[in-house]
């Protein structure tokens, strides 16, 4: 079947799904509806080849770059410690107290492949997690670690993935080794992205300072960007999908000091939004067009797990090993909370235990999804001497089990866990950072426009239209400094006026983007309370210049 067909039916069904979701008398979760259309392509005979390493190349990284240019770095780096503790300590401890008991559960998978099978259960999945909590709110601070989790936690998991697999490939494995090629991986694709990064940026503002700027070109930037990241890295064999996350990251912080106009960011949203929900939606619906096939091969799978040819011994092992990882990721969260508490206690700081049920929210959001598929269809299909890969049909159907099993244990626990929690209270201080950056804004505008009136302009009509308007651009800013009221914005009947009120207006919403940016430079905003503040101020000049 041609490339161009199945890239257009797959659109087309995350489309009628979206439809189909929002029409539907009850909730269900959009993944799911995805998956089942998926299925549905596959039993109509819509039949997908499915290339890992493609996979992860043309999904993985745009996706990871994003959600690391889009997650609030304050949090992110305000909570890097139980972020790192999930995204690599967990990742440790579920690779190794699930490697043993899996080669434990199923008789015919051997120790190396049980560990590889356990690696690559191990990260937990953004697009999953985001779409599992679309419907269910979180708490600011529960839902900043959840995404920085699953943004780091790929890596980790993948690197013991690939050092399980060569165990198993040739028998022989060094702690040592691995701990250093760990060490080399996960800190090369740090480095890359911020490499990869920093140089287009820098080429590119050179470029913008010499060119202008256009904002279709900047867009297509930005898309470029991850996929540069994750080969360079690749390239030199270092983590890839580490480095377009680290890109993203990265991204964000260059254009601090060198930011895009109002046009390009306000496009540039509209169409990363729309690949966000085109690739999420064809990474569920790809899920799903496999299932078939991964049932057809059910018989198969159960023969060479030992148990002979009963199925539902794989179905069972799929349950046990799905709820053993919410239990490993519930301890280990138990337990890094109950020694944050004992460490503060020693300190004589106080501390308030989170409600078991917080506890149990992050258990159930650990949502397996894109990596653990890629990863699980990477295993070879035979030794280096011709024999075939031990028990590979087996892990390939748990690993596929335990993604649709998490995703459903997700949609419907989580509803039901976050009831009444208090998802939607700003963070502490946010509200009170939010009204400075809002007066500094409207002091720095009044300020510009001083300078603005006090040059004299040759034309008298025009001096005196610039006069009228100023009036009422003052009043609004002075208004907002005064009582905090962003409405009313009234019209003026003569054109005069109000184009000179247009360009006024413009020169002071330059300036109040100019000071949030300043104030976000100098950390005394978060990335939340700026980015709002400034999409804000890009509606409006482009309502403005939209105007002329």
């Amino acid at each position: 079947m041609p490339v161009v067909t199945i890239v257009l039916v797959f659109l087309l069904s995350v489309v009628v799904t979206a439809f189909v979701a929002r029409l539907l008398p009850f909730k269900v979760p959009l993944p799911l509806l995805q998956i089942a259309a998926g299925a549905l392509l596959s039993a109509a005979g819509f039949d997908v080849e499915f290339d890992p390493h493609l996979f992860l190349l043309l999904f993985i990284p745009p996706l990871l770059f994003l959600d690391g240019w889009r997650i609030p770095k304050g949090a992110f780096f305000r909570d890097w410690k139980p972020i790192l503790a999930l995204a690599i300590g967990l990742v440790f401890f579920t690779v190794l107290g699930m490697g043993w008991f899996i080669e434990w559960l199923v008789p015919a998978m051997p120790l190396a492949v049980a560990f590889a099978l356990a690696a690559i259960l191990s990260p937990t999945d953004p697009v999953a997690v985001g779409a599992m909590t679309a419907n269910a709110p979180l708490p600011p601070r529960v839902m900043h670690i959840l995404e920085g989790e699953s943004l780091l936690n790929d890596a980790t998991g993948l690197v013991c993935f690939t050092f399980a697999v060569g165990a198993a490939m040739t028998g022989a494995f060094s702690p040592t080794v691995a701990s250093l090629s760990f060490l080399k991986v996960a800190g090369g694709g740090a480095l890359a992205g911020v490499a990869v990064a920093a140089l287009i940026g820098r080429l590119n503002r050179w470029l913008v300072r010499r060119t202008g700027e256009e904002p279709g070109t900047q867009i297509l930037v930005s898309l470029l960007v991850p996929f540069a990241a994750y080969l360079a890295a690749e390239h030199v064999h270092v983590s890839g999908i580490l480095a377009a996350a680290v890109a993203g990251i990265a991204m964000h912080y260059g254009e601090l000091s060198g930011r895009p106009l109002a046009a390009t960011r306000m496009q540039r949203t509209a169409v990363w939004n729309t690949v966000q929900t085109a690739l999420n939606g064809i990474i569920f619906v790809l899920l799903g067009e496999q299932l078939p096939a991964m049932v057809r091969r059910l018989p198969e799978a159960a023969s060479a797990s030992g148990t002979g040819n009963d199925v539902t011994h794989l179905v069972g092992y799929v349950v046990v090993i799905t709820l053993m990882l919410g239990a490993l990721r519930f301890a280990w969260v138990w337990i890094s909370i109950r020694l944050t508490m004992f460490r503060a206690a020693i300190r004589g700081e106080p501390v308030e235990a989170p409600r078991t049920r917080l506890l149990a929210v992050i258990a159930t959001a650990g949502v397996r999804g894109a990596i653990t598929l890629a990863g699980i269809l990477t295993l070879p299909l035979a030794l280096p001497d011709g024999s075939p890969f031990p028990a590979r049909d087996v892990a390939v159907f748990i690993a596929m089990g335990v993604i649709l099993l998490s995703l459903l244990i997700a949609s419907i626990g989580l509803p039901l866990l976050t009831r009444g929690l208090e998802a939607q209270l700003p963070e502490p201080g946010r509200r009170d950072t939010e009204a400075h950056a809002r007066m500094a804004a409207a002091e720095s505008a009044l300020r510009r426009l001083d300078r603005v009136l006090a040059e004299p302009l040759l034309d008298v009509q025009a001096e005196a239209a610039r006069a009228e308007a100023a009036v009422t651009v003052r009043d609004v800013y002075q208004r907002h400094i005064d009582y905090g009221d962003l409405s009313g914005e009234p019209a003026e009947d003569v054109q005069r006026v109000a184009e000179a009120e247009r360009r006024l207006r413009l020169v002071a919403l330059d300036a109040e983007r100019d000071t949030l940016y300043r104030l976000r430079r100098a950390q005394v905003i978060d990335d939340e309370v700026h980015q709002k503040l400034v999409h804000q101020i890009d509606l409006m000049e482009a309502g403005l210049k939209a105007a002329r």
